[in-house]
């Protein structure tokens, strides 16, 4: 009686249009009921409410419409009317099965069909830099500037040397490890090294913050009017700004807006600012900022660190200084933000930021990080609606790089991981998911050379293990071969890749502030470099990379594939992760799951981007052998040059 039942989300002959749609869009659903006594309804619950749709039998299908009438989240499954009773039919995403009691329920996100995102970013190549390890102007750049750090009576550790490790212990004397060493990398040294970032084909730079702070992560920001002096100054800020967008390269700006440092102009608990700070006077401007259960030493602060003093971003001054700060850098020509934990900003909040900044800029950028699935992340005791069109742009994708580190560590196959890409993709507007900053690493998360080299996770280590932890030569060999392929996936799966500073050569380290350590000019791996610019420039050369539609299979459990066309071109991505040479045949009906499944198709002869190898399509396949640990990033084959 239940064989063959049948619904499959990713497929359009059971549901269209797939995945997310805009509000006031028809929806057609259908699953595939072949046993006559078995009747199909469709239970919605919307906008808090549950509605019974009835269907229409046609042959082995129960089919249902309806309209999506507002923004949010649609939830569904089908009720089964059987002659031994109820039963149900539901899933997460694709394929699902029969249940005898509620399932777990499909989602269908609904959006504002206004919503665009900025095609600058869409089609570009990001770089993230944490400014202070990655190039310092002159001898010291940044260090006799940290004078003014020390006239305050802060705490500063300055490393002459640039290679020297980072310190993460107290300093003598100290009892808690404070992030106060710093490298001299500035604003200057970063503007001389954008003909290195241009010839990786970057073309959008996310810094981390540079806002006044005494710690090198700038997460507790002191000045948010104030360009950090270890970095530079505002002319320098000036400068950077017009050299990148001569050089053809967008700025985002890191926005820390859940909370100040406590050692800040606005709360001022060591009095290091003229004026009052809401932590001396009840009297001070910023005092009603910040949540006081019994004044100055019982606030509300960010994970229980007294360091970091939450603020109330919904007072009307503090949106209205913050407008401030918006204004402030774009008339420096910065209009891109991401902003920190954007999880603890009130909905109200991105809002009003971001209808501010695209009336300065209505191609500025709005990026939260977010890690988890944006669509049905929950906060302040509801579902955020990052993605319904009036807040974020987009995400930082750490699901796309979660994925990928279970797909190359054996924690999932190929079809796991088609299968997550899958999810994703019918979770999130086509606007947000084209613009997701698609990441393999960050400032915070152990460096992925180490991660895919099989490091043990980092709470399984102590502080002073992972100060000394290394991979060893194979482990490390290893790390850096899987790191070529999940490149490979990056570039050539929709959205925006980044590439945290380094990455692109290999570099290792544990978590914060391992893997925080200086770029090694001078001492690159030369080889991994090559490898990932050749990667790089085929996304950059080719259109169906960058903007094309797209389908992913598992060719194998060991071989995943992505295939994008676009206009006349056709790229196909494939990864062996296994350490055993893989046979593998490809065909355009490998790639039928999805939203672009009609679009996709090969052309008769490729190039493989990375080796320059030539591989003709016989008869509708291509065929080829993928070595142990090995990828290829075949496009067009053009008069053996790659395009």
């Amino acid at each position: 009686m239940f064989e063959n039942i049948l619904h499959d989300s990713i497929l359009s002959r059971f549901r269209a249009p797939f995945g997310a749609v805009p509000c006031g869009t028809d929806v057609r659903l259908s699953i595939r009921v072949p046993d006559p006594a078995v009747r199909a309804r469709l239970r919605l619950w919307v906008e808090d409410a549950e509605r019974i749709v009835e269907g229409r039998r046609a042959g082995e299908y129960f089919e249902f419409v309806f309209q999506t009438a507002h923004t949010g989240l649609i939830w569904y499954y089908f009720l089964l009317e059987t002659p031994v009773g109820l039963r149900y039919y539901g899933g997460s995403s694709g394929v699902g099965a029969v249940y005898d009691y509620p399932p777990a329920a499909y989602q269908i996100t609904v959006y504002d069909p206004r919503f665009e995102t900025p095609a600058w970013f869409r089609e570009g190549l990001a770089y993230q830099v944490f400014t202070d390890r990655f190039h310092r102007s002159g001898d010291r750049g940044g260090l006799a500037r940290a004078e003014y750090h020390k006239a305050l009576g802060r705490n500063v550790y300055l490393h002459e040397g640039w290679n020297e490790p980072v310190l993460y212990t107290a300093l003598p004397g100290n009892k808690d490890y404070d992030p106060c060493d710093f490298y001299g990398g500035d604003l200057r040294g970063l503007a001389e090294k954008l003909p290195y970032l241009r010839s990786l084909g970057v073309t959008c730079l996310y810094l981390n913050p540079i806002f006044e702070s005494p710690s090198n992560h700038r997460y507790n920001t002191s000045d948010y009017l104030r360009v950090d002096p270890v970095l530079g100054d505002e002319e320098d800020l000036r400068a950077l700004a017009a050299a990148a967008k001569e050089a053809g390269v967008h700025i985002i700006l890191d926005g820390v807006f859940s909370h100040t440092g406590d050692d800040s102009v606005y709360f001022n608990r060591y009095g290091r600012y003229p004026g009052p700070g809401a932590y001396g006077s009840k009297e001070s401007p910023y005092y009603e900022w910040y949540d006081f259960r019994a004044w100055p030493d019982g606030y509300r602060c960010w994970w229980g660190f007294p360091t970091l003093p939450e603020v109330d971003e919904l007072t009307p001054s503090y949106m209205a200084f913050i407008a401030k700060v918006i204004d402030h850098y774009a008339a420096l020509g910065l209009t891109s933000w991401r902003l920190d934990v954007a999880d603890e900003l009130p909905d109200e909040f991105i809002s009003f930021l971001r209808t501010h900044l695209k009336e300065r800029d209505p191609e500025g950028l709005l990026l939260g990080e977010v890690w988890e699935d944006a669509s049905n992340k929950q906060g302040f005791g509801a579902r955020r609606k990052y993605v319904d069109g009036a807040e974020l742009d987009s995400v930082m994708n750490y699901p796309l790089r979660d994925a990928l580190c279970d797909f190359f560590l054996y924690r999932t196959d190929a079809n796991g991981l088609a299968a997550r890409l899958n999810a994703l993709r019918e979770n999130y507007p086509k606007p947000f998911y084209d613009a997701c900053l698609n990441l393999l690493g960050s400032h915070d998360t152990p460096r992925i050379a180490t991660v895919l080299g099989g490091a043990p996770h980092r709470d399984a280590l102590t502080r002073e293990e992972q100060a000394n932890f290394r991979l060893n030569p194979d482990a490390a060999a290893r790390g850096k071969a899987r790191l070529s392929l999940a490149q490979m996936l990056l570039f050539s799966h929709p959205g925006v890749p980044c590439t945290y500073y380094g990455d692109e050569i290999g570099m290792f380290g544990m978590m914060d502030p391992f893997c925080r350590a200086p770029y090694p000019w001078g001492e690159e791996d030369q080889a991994q470099l090559h490898q990932y610019r050749r990667i790089a420039a085929a996304r950059s050369a080719s259109a169906a990379l960058s903007r094309g539609a797209c389908g992913f299979a598992a060719l194998t459990p060991d071989v995943f594939a992505i295939l994008r066309t676009e206009g006349e071109e056709s790229a196909v991505t494939l990864v062996n992760r296994s350490e055993h040479a893989v046979r593998v045949s490809v065909t355009a009906e490998a790639f039928r799951r999805g939203p672009d499944a009609e679009r996709l198709f090969l052309v008769p002869a490729y190039e493989d981007a990375v080796t320059g190898v030539h591989i003709a399509c016989s008869e509708g396949a291509l065929n080829l052998v993928l070595p142990p640990i090995s990828g290829a990033m075949l496009i067009p084959e053009k008069s053996g040059e790659m395009r």
